[in-house]
């Protein structure tokens, strides 16, 4: 009785961290969305930053919740591994994890913490000062000041450098993550094989996408 409540507890985590993945995920489509206007048009980018930082919907409801998302996705990801490892007491004396699984399914928590790091980076570069203008300031509101700030934040090599490195362990997490939250749902069926290629090809383009974005704006300040 006691295992089977532990393992309902432990598929019951999984799913949780499964369903807040494939929300952030989301997210990150959206914000790459945004974000890549900015290489052809920065007035598009200007009108969809100034909509999306002035509609109290996205400001008062989907930030906090994108925001609780992040740290319940890491924070379950430290337990599920946590788990993991407790229900492996003994250690073998060799063990060739590459021989049956990737390097990204066997760090993930590792991949996760940089881009949980590079999260709290990212609201430290542009959340935080955004709050700080319009409710701490209180300056008027300007529509053309977001392109701007987008490519003074990437002056510094050092700054670009650390995004950059940054998308790379996203993409690492991101190429074991995306199919094991669908896995994690149970969703398996016809459309399954489709759906991995897909995930594959998220986990490369869009962080290459925003790799390109850090650079452009590096490049062309």
């Amino acid at each position: 009785m006691a295992k089977s409540s532990l393992l309902k507890s432990s598929i019951a985590k999984k799913v949780a961290m499964a369903l807040s993945g494939l929300f952030l995920i989301l997210f990150l489509a959206q914000h790459f969305f945004i974000n890549s206007t900015s290489v052809f048009s920065p007035d598009t980018f200007n009108s969809i930053s100034h909509f999306m930082g002035n509609n109290p919907l996205v400001q008062f409801v989907i930030q906090p919740i994108l925001i609780i998302g992040v740290i319940f996705h890491f924070i379950m990801g430290i337990v599920l591994d946590l788990q993991n490892k407790s229900a492996r007491p003994i250690k073998y004396v060799k063990n060739n994890g590459a021989a049956s699984s990737s390097w990204a399914s066997r760090n993930m928590i590792i991949s996760g913490g940089v881009v949980f790091a590079f999260m709290l980076l990212h609201f430290y570069d542009f959340w935080i000062p955004e709050m700080v203008y319009k409710y701490v300031e209180v300056n008027p509101l300007d529509e053309i000041r977001y392109f701007g700030e987008l490519q003074h934040k990437f002056v510094d090599p050092t700054r670009t450098a650390i995004y950059c490195v940054s998308f790379v362990l996203l993409a690492l997490h991101l190429w074991h993550g995306f199919n094991s939250s669908f896995q994690s749902v149970g969703f398996n069926n016809k459309y399954s094989r489709s759906l991995h290629k897909l995930g594959y090809a998220f986990a490369i383009v869009v962080p290459v996408g925003f790799i390109f974005i850090a650079l452009f704006h590096h490049f062309n300040h």
